[in-house]
């Protein structure tokens, strides 16, 4: 399910679904659709779309934080931060199958988080593409959260190529990577980068 790059289409670089549907075409196996500052009804259209370019390149779409826009658009799953509501409940509105993400900060919250199918771990490194409120990690912490986690870990923030092979020494199944990879000239490019790791 989780294997290297994954994949975020941020709103904030641009249209969504061109920028998933360029990083699914370069390789990338999951992606997210991440658009915290557009309408349920954007969102959904873009999820609508966005899926099926997906799907044709045997990607999976996961939206971030909006169940209800998961379960409306078809979505491979979503994936929730501390804030965005309990598992369980995502696990019944979602079809059998869906795919279960939630954001981790400490150790603490992934060994609370264990009914996920996945977590995301960070900041790794510092960033400026999201407040999460915490400082960074770093690679220490990132392994002890790998060390107790039964489910994959996706490391997330400020991951570039240069410190990509520390990231996967830890044992991270995963790297969420933005804006190495949204502000690159070539996105495919950088994408592809990412994944031959």
């Amino acid at each position: 399910m989780i294997d290297g790059l994954y994949g975020i289409a941020d709103a904030a670089w641009g249209d969504p679904v061109e920028l998933g549907s360029r990083l699914a075409a370069a390789g990338c196996r999951i992606v997210q659709l991440r658009a915290k500052s557009l309408s349920d009804d954007t969102l959904l259209a873009a999820g609508r779309a966005l899926r099926p370019r997906l799907h044709a390149h045997g990607a999976r779409l996961i939206v971030n934080d909006r169940v209800h826009i998961a379960v409306a658009c078809g979505a491979d799953g979503v994936h929730l931060g501390q804030d965005d509501g309990r598992l369980d409940a995502a696990r019944r509105a979602l079809p059998a199958g869906a795919i279960i993400g939630r954001s981790t900060h400490t150790v603490q919250q992934v060994e609370d988080a264990q009914d996920a199918d996945y977590l995301g771990f960070g900041p790794v490194f510092m960033t400026a593409t999201k407040d999460t409120g915490y400082a960074d990690r770093g690679l220490s912490a990132l392994a002890e959260a790998v060390a107790v986690s039964q489910i994959p870990i996706v490391a997330i923030g400020g991951i570039n190529l240069a410190r990509l092979q520390a990231v996967r020494e830890t044992g991270a199944q995963g790297w969420a990577v933005i804006s190495a990879i949204l502000d690159a000239g070539d996105l495919e490019r950088a994408a592809r980068a990412f994944i031959s790791g």
